[in-house]
């Protein structure tokens, strides 16, 4: 029992001295944890005042510079303020000069201005004596001449009316005589210039076509049994056949002259064949056709050629080449286009007007004859349609649309073919004209002449080319004949249709008869 008593007392011993010891050492590493973490804080509280005072550097330096910079912009805005200040001690300056200049206008304005009120008085009392003298004068002036002021007016202005009308009058006719002698002078050097350099043969074939047969035993052929050959062939065609008495000859008749020159080609060589049936007939047709395009087409390059146009779009060029079919009274179109085109451009280098454009348009002007028996319209509208769809210049257009004045010409090139044109078909001998239209185309001027008040007689003479109107003395004065003679010309280009021009003389004759007894 002691012993373990005593075991007991020595583990209770070592107990505490172990209690003992681990407080010792526990208390020895707090005391070196402390010492270490003191060490730790003053590290970094050493460093925050370092960066601290570094902070209160920099703040202090940027605040020294945004001092500087505020200082500087304020020496800035001083030097503004004192360079708007003198501006504006200048501009009073200058507006005080002004209001001084000013106010010595206003003083000078008002020293007229009472002139002026002075003179005025003075003018309105010299015209009160001025229109009290005039009166009185008037009144003397009307008890010396019998009549009233106004009478006297009336009376010289009816005379300087009369006087006034003689002498325009007289002026009239004589600037009239000038210029008429010198357009009439300068007209006849232009045109025998232009018709010196351009000869051509005068155009007289006829319009029927015929073909000629070896034989009239042949004509019975042609129509065949019952008929069927010449049925046949007028189908094919859309051209008729006169077949009469004629010897030797089968006449082609058709309106439109393309067809009546295939329908001629073909019989050529049904006739020269002299198999003649219904298949051959289309056979033949056929071939015609073919040959007579490519005749058109030629001869469209080749009026083109004549006329030395570089070219052209191939439609418009086909629909010229047709015109080789095509006559107006005896005379050939195409050859009257081409001629056109050459008194066209003779013109135009006499008159300084666009070359290359009369000389398109001149050819061109009578493209619309080609069509006109297929379309509705007058050549003249139709060809400058088909001009301008096929992309041809708008003042070449407006030649051929104005060559008949159905629209106003509006341009010397326009008018130079509108000239060309009537050269080319009234010259003597270009086409051949019936004695019916000629003995109408007489009689409607002298129905025109004849229309108008104070005319006694009137006579177309020069196959046409001319008017003589006769009028009565005692209705119609001098200057009434003049305007007569306008009158009645104006009358006739709006009214009739005529190649060339017409002049229209107006005479005036007083006869004074006395009998001796």
């Amino acid at each position: 029992m002691e012993e373990f008593a005593l075991s007991a007392l020595v583990g209770v011993i070592a107990l505490v001295l172990g209690a003992f010891l681990g407080y010792a050492v526990l208390g020895l590493a707090a005391r070196d944890m402390r010492r270490r973490a003191n060490e730790a804080a003053e590290l970094v509280r050493e460093q925050a005042e370092s960066r601290a005072r570094e902070i209160e550097l920099d703040a202090q330096r940027g605040a020294i510079q945004y001092r500087e910079e505020i200082d500087e912009e304020l020496r800035e805005q001083r030097q503004e303020a004192t360079r708007v200040e003198r501006r504006l001690e200048q501009r009073e300056e200058s507006l005080e000069r002004r209001a001084e200049g000013m106010e010595r206008s206003e003083q000078s304005i008002r020293d007229r201005a009472r002139d002026l009120e002075q003179r005025e008085d003075t003018l309105r009392q010299e015209t009160a004596d001025f229109d009290t003298e005039r009166g009185r004068l008037r009144d003397e002036l009307e008890r010396i001449a019998g009549m009233t002021a106004d009478e006297g007016r009336d009376l010289l202005l009816a005379r300087l009316d009369d006087e006034l009308r003689e002498e325009s009058a007289r002026r009239v006719r004589t600037m009239e005589a000038a210029t008429r002698a010198e357009a009439d002078m300068k007209s006849r050097k232009i045109l025998a210039t232009v018709m010196q350099r351009m000869t051509s043969e005068v155009t007289a074939e006829a319009t029927v076509s015929v073909v000629p047969i070896p034989s009239d035993d042949l004509k019975g052929r042609i129509i065949g049994r019952e008929g069927r050959n010449i049925r046949a062939f007028e189908a094919a065609t859309g051209c008729d056949l006169l077949i009469d008495d004629t010897p030797e000859v089968v006449t082609v008749v058709g309106f439109e002259p393309v067809r009546r020159e295939i329908a001629r080609v073909a019989l050529a060589r049904l006739v020269q064949d002299g198999r003649i049936q219904p298949s051959r007939i289309e056979e033949a047709v056929s071939k015609a056709t073919e040959e007579v395009e490519r005749m058109v087409l030629e001869a469209g390059e080749q009026a083109l050629v004549d006329a030395e146009v570089a070219t052209l779009h191939p439609e418009v060029v086909k629909t010229l080449g047709k015109l080789r079919f095509r006559y107006s009274y005896g005379q050939n179109q195409l050859r009257h286009c081409v001629e056109t085109s050459w008194l066209a451009v003779a013109l135009a280098h006499e008159m300084g007007a666009d070359v290359e454009t009369v000389r398109i348009g001149g050819l061109l002007h009578d493209l619309g004859k080609a069509v006109d028996r297929e379309m509705e319209g007058t050549h003249a509208a139709l060809g400058a349609e088909i001009a301008r769809r096929f992309g041809v210049d708008g003042e070449i257009v407006h030649c051929i649309a104005a060559h008949h004045e159905e629209i106003q010409p509006e341009t010397t090139e326009a008018l130079i073919v509108i000239i060309a044109d009537a050269m080319s078909g009234s010259r003597p001998g270009a086409r051949r004209d019936s004695i019916e239209q000629y003995v109408k185309r007489l009689e409607a001027l002298e129905a025109v002449a004849n229309s108008f008040d104070g005319v006694d007689q009137s006579f177309a003479i020069q196959a046409g080319r001319e008017v003589r109107v006769l009028v009565q003395p005692e209705r119609v004065d001098d200057l009434a004949a003049t305007r007569l003679a306008r009158d009645v010309s104006k009358k006739i280009e709006e009214t009739l249709q005529y190649p060339g021009q017409i002049k229209v003389t107006v005479v005036r004759e007083t006869r004074a008869t006395s009998v001796a007894r």
